[in-house]
């Protein structure tokens, strides 16, 4: 990492000090983004931060500003921002090898795509040219410059990769054998750089010294990995064991033979540059582990058999979903059905810069072996093009579409011709559209995806970690593949390792990437493609869990009428960044929630957040308060929510996520109310384990915002939690701490209650004299008629106690009074309670007691410490 300064060439200004480095570095990797002050401190210290990593980074940071300030004393501070929630480092392009790097290498990667091979070797040299190393090998490496580092490495060897294919394709062979075996020695586990030696070889007239070197490749292969080389490699050395004539033909000579026929340059399956096959068949290598999908490729291939003039397939799902192997697929198995040849281009070769119409269409002429004069007009390319089409069966592959404005030049119009076209969005406003919509790949599917890339043995291994990771990766095919690299790439990981890796959503994108093999890439464009309302109903949509979610909670977080939630979950769905589901309900693809949250934390305010997980909170406290009125027969208020009797089940996870949302965010106030409309819920449904959470949260959230209503209220709770788990002591004390709030504040209700349960702890000790002035200062503490649920527990704990006293006829006439309150009330669940009392209060306790609504105890007696009252 060197900087020179205003000084001139040679007058450096890189700091001496590590961990400024790694500052720095990380900045610059990072140009022109807010980098978030947590991902320094973890680039910095990793997993063990000290006490003052936040102050400490302030001085680091002063002191970078004060060495660019030393490197341009004109405007060095104003290039390091501070802007929540990190800093970001402006700076132009030109001022960083690492920004020249990159547009050298995707001209370069331009020029190779549209057959210009001597310019593209010259750009892909430049763009070699600047590596001096490894990036920051002087520096210390956390996650992110680590990531960044790896990412790099294998794009300085992609562009390698070009100037060597490009200088194929110009006949360099023999110049190319020495550096290649260099390489191929230096990078043993490279196979394309093997199969380029092999093709040199080859073409220089040395067939013997090309069969050596694949020997020698899988010798070392089988030795020390136990695998063959790869498939493109094999069919490689099939051809140049047969002695194909085929591969000694470069483009260069080509393009100076005499040639009305339709042969064209592709990119064979061998992973190598050489001459295609006439009848204008272009297609890319099918994917060599492609797997499921069989009803939808069958789909496909019905249509395209019986395709009508002017009909095209459309390829549609989220970003990763495998649209363009699904194409290939596709194609690959139809070449029966089309004689004249197939061909497939890629409309967007480069993210945002899509192809122009006319620049499509002379791109596939050339490959149909058509060649026009220089400068043909839009017309002259149209006309061309068309009588290609006219009387031929030719199948496109149209990757990656943009618009219907692109595409509408491009599709045949008349009969036997047909086209798949890939794109995010349907083109649904183009005539003769067959759609078909791809979802991420279902349990199986995705486990048999895994298993062919990575070998039966190793998803054998761990077949519970592979599941995990499996759903980790939402199923979505782009991430399986990615994981399923990274276990090749480093044998020394366990698929359990990688699953670690990954389990934290903060980092998994990041870490779903090897190569130019990036999972995050397609889905961050996906989103950045869309407009800004859907973008920001995008982020806000990452505060709902993972799963289905109505809309009438989407309408919560968005903060929207139903209307104005219906217009923006379909714009989503038509941008493929949510999926439809039943009952009006949608669901976040697993990678897509991940991306969401990312964008949610670095795009919105922590006011707007807040405001959203309070609309939440609220939502889900009147869905509670309505689904308990629905249940217990009282009469709903709005539309009924769907299986009430199961909604609890059915949300529990995003409730109790929720509560931790509004307590993290500091909304205490919403924390408390939405906990009190789950208190019934959580009690019903025996759920302890969110109740002891929810409640704990609530608690600390009541203290903190001064509710001393709720703060007893949520005490007597969590007594009950305590009491039905058998924690004695625990529930005497909350308890007791909601008995003196509830006198402090004169909150009858629960100082009602709050007596009942320290009387019931007095029963289940055997004390009666106790119970029976816990329960008489209850009764006197009853609000009456205005809370008749409390007056109903009153009544219940009086007629057990009368009942353990041996007086059935007082129980009986308790319970008789409970059940008049339960049908005040209009809740079956009491008035079934009161009928089991009342039948136990005429025959009698058995073995077992029912004494609280669903909590059934052994009719036995435990000790109990004095109370402490």
């Amino acid at each position: 990492m060197e900087i020179e300064g205003s000084a001139g060439p040679g007058v450096l200004h890189t700091p001496q000090a590590a961990k400024l480095r790694v500052v720095l570095g990380t900045l610059l990797v990072r140009a022109n983004q807010v980098v978030s002050v947590e991902s320094l401190v973890t680039e910095l210290w990793r997993e063990e931060p000290p006490r003052t990593a936040t102050a400490t980074l302030h001085v680091y940071v002063s002191q970078l500003r004060k060495l660019l300030d030393a490197v341009d004393p004109a405007r060095g501070r104003e290039l390091l921002h501070t802007q929540p929630p990190g800093y970001r480092l402006s700076l132009t392009p030109d001022l960083l090898d690492l920004t020249a790097f990159e547009e050298l290498y995707r001209l370069g990667r331009e020029a190779m795509a549209d057959g210009h091979y001597r310019r593209a070797a010259d750009l892909q040299r430049r763009a070699i040219a600047l590596w001096r190393g490894p990036l920051l090998s002087d520096t210390p490496h956390g996650p992110l410059l680590e990531g960044a580092a790896a990412q790099l490495a294998e794009a300085g060897g992609a562009a390698l990769d070009q100037r060597i294919r490009a200088d194929l394709e110009l006949g360099r062979h023999h110049e190319l054998i020495a550096e290649l075996r260099s390489l191929a020695a230096e990078h043993p586990l490279r196979e394309e750089l093997h199969g380029h030696l092999m093709l040199a070889l080859y073409r220089a007239g040395r067939q013997a010294e090309a069969l050596q070197a694949f020997a020698e490749l899988r010798k070392m292969l089988v030795a020390e990995l136990a695998i063959e080389p790869g498939p493109p490699l094999q069919r490689l050395h099939r051809r140049i064991l047969a002695g194909d004539p085929g591969l000694l033909r470069t483009a260069a000579e080509a393009e100076s033979a005499e040639t009305g026929s339709a042969e064209t340059v592709r990119e064979d399956a061998d992973g190598t540059a050489s001459l295609g096959i006439a009848a204008g068949t272009a297609l890319p290598a099918a994917d060599p582990v492609f797997t499921g999908r069989g009803a939808a490729l069958a789909q496909v291939e019905e249509l395209l058999r019986n395709a009508p003039a002017g009909s095209f397939v459309a390829v549609a799902g989220q970003p990763g979903v495998g649209k363009t192997a699904f194409a290939l697929e596709v194609a690959h198995r139809s070449g029966p059905y089309f004689p004249d040849g197939r061909l497939f281009l890629d409309l967007q070769p480069e993210p945002g810069r899509p192809l122009p119409a006319t620049k499509a269409i002379s791109t596939l002429l050339r490959r149909r072996g058509v060649r026009l004069a220089h400068g043909a007009g839009a017309g002259e390319l149209h006309d061309a093009w068309q009588e290609q089409l006219t009387d031929r069966q030719l199948l496109l592959v149209l990757d990656n579409a943009d618009s219907e404005a692109q595409l509408r030049p491009l599709l045949p119009t008349t009969a036997g011709s047909s086209a798949i076209v890939t794109a995010r969005r349907l083109p649904a406003g183009l005539g003769g559209i067959r759609p078909v919509l791809l979802d991420a790949l279902a349990p199986e599917e995705a486990r048999l995806l895994f298993t062919a890339a990575v070998g039966p043995e190793r998803e054998a291994a761990e077949p519970a970690a592979v599941r995990e990771l499996l759903e980790l990766c939402g199923g979505l095919p782009l991430a399986v593949r990615v994981a399923a690299a990274q276990l090749t790439a480093r044998p020394h990981w366990s698929v359990a390792s990688l699953v670690d890796r990954l389990r934290d959503e903060r980092f998994r994108l990041g870490e779903l990437r090897i190569g130019e093999l990036d999972t995050r890439a397609p889905l961050l464009r996906a989103y950045q493609d869309a407009r800004p309302e859907l973008r920001r109903a995008f982020r806000l949509l990452g505060l709902l869990p993972a799963g289905p979610f109505g809309r009438a909670a989407a309408g919560a977080v968005l903060g929207l009428s139903p209307a104005g939630t219906t217009r923006l979950l379909d714009g989503l769905v038509d941008d493929r960044l949510l999926v439809a589901g039943d009952r009006a309900g949608c669901q976040l693809p697993e990678l897509l929630r991940v991306l969401a949250v990312e964008r949610l934390a670095e795009e919105e305010s922590p006011q707007d957040i807040g405001d959203a997980i309070e609309r939440l909170c609220a939502e889900y406290a009147r869905a509670a308060g309505q689904v308990a009125a629905v249940l217990t027969h009282a009469r709903p208020s709005g539309d009924e929510p769907h299986e009430p009797a199961a909604w609890f089940t059915r949300e529990r996870d995003a409730l109790v996520r929720a509560v931790r949302q509004a307590h993290g965010a500091g909304r205490w106030t919403a924390a408390v109310r939405l906990v009190a409309a789950l208190d019934g819920h959580l009690e019903t449904h025996a759920a302890w384990g969110a109740w002891a959470e929810t409640h704990a949260l609530a608690l600390d959230a009541a203290r903190r915002c001064g509710d001393r209503a709720a703060e007893a209220r949520t005490l007597r709770s969590l007594g009950d939690l305590a009491w039905q788990q058998r924690r004695l002591e625990e529930a005497e004390e909350h308890y007791g701490l909601a008995r003196r709030i509830a006198e402090e504040t004169g909150h009858r209700t629960e100082l009602s209650r709050a007596l009942v349960g320290l009387a019931e702890l007095r029963m289940d000790a055997g004390d009666g004299a106790a119970a029976d002035a816990l329960l008489t200062a209850a009764l006197a503490a009853d609000p009456g008629p205005g809370d008749p649920r409390a007056r109903f527990d009153v009544l219940r704990a009086l007629g057990f106690h009368a009942l353990s006293a041996g007086d059935h006829a007082r129980a009986h006439t308790r319970f008789t009074a409970c059940l008049d309150l339960a049908r005040t009330l209009h809740d079956r669940r009491l008035e079934s309670f009161a009928r089991r009392a009342l039948r136990t209060a005429r025959s009698g306790p058995g073995h077992r007691l029912e004494v609280r609504p669903g909590v059934w105890r052994l009719h036995e007696r435990r000790p109990l410490p004095e109370p402490a009252f």
